[in-house]
């Protein structure tokens, strides 16, 4: 099982200043940028698309872990490959085709993720669970930055984590939503071990400081 992550998530940072914002990630003990793509249609927001993320990977050699918030997901694999994505995470409820567009995100070099929202059950992961290198639980509904963490969801990173050893697989668990040092213990002792923090990380000046009141609070 792999160990505890930090996913600092680009989406609360400063739109104006990526190049900047990027090397403060850098100088934290974080090993992902989080990076949220949303495209109006399955989310209400629109972000930002592959352009973007390829010109990010310029400045930066972490671990993108690129979370897909859109409508028919597989339609942009290539595009994100291309661009220097990582990590790739669709959302069950976005394709009719989530099988296939799981193996079309390995076959292009990227690990591949699958993401549930609060309302969706976990038994919506069965049927693909055996071709994932990670798990994303959304801890808040998808598609806007500081919302209140759903303690509910904790229930449901429990049942990933006992579906996942029941089956003897290794994937990784990840929440995003409402992360800070009061919520990431109780996600680590439910068994996620990758956190996404957005609004947290980003309202402080001192970002490597800040990520490291994450690792105490894990530590605790």
């Amino acid at each position: 099982m792999s160990t505890y992550k930090i996913a600092p998530s680009i989406l609360a940072a400063d739109y104006a200043n990526f190049a900047s914002e990027l090397r403060r990630i850098e100088e934290t003990s974080a090993e992902y940028v989080h990076i949220d793509i949303m495209d109006g249609q399955f989310v209400p927001n629109i972000s930002f698309g592959a352009d973007v993320v390829a010109s990010m990977r310029k400045h930066s050699k972490l671990v993108f872990d690129v979370h897909l918030m859109v409508v028919n997901p597989e339609r942009y694999v290539d595009a994100y490959a291309q661009a220097g994505a990582d990590i790739m995470t669709i959302h069950t409820e976005s394709t009719i085709h989530i099988h296939g567009a799981l193996q079309k995100i390995k076959a292009a070099g990227m690990k591949a993720g699958v993401v549930i929202n609060p309302g969706t059950p976990v038994e919506a992961l069965v049927p693909v669970i055996d071709l994932v290198d990670q798990v994303l639980i959304m801890t808040v509904n998808p598609g806007f930055g500081g919302q209140a963490f759903i303690p509910e969801c904790l229930d449901k990173v429990a049942a990933v984590a006992k579906l996942r050893d029941e089956k003897g697989l290794s994937f990784d668990i990840e929440v995003d939503g409402g992360v800070d040092n009061q919520t990431i213990k109780a996600c680590a002792d439910a068994g996620a071990n990758v956190f996404v923090a957005g609004s947290y990380l980003f309202r402080a000046s001192d970002l490597p400081a800040q990520v490291q009141t994450l690792r105490d609070a894990l530590d605790a």
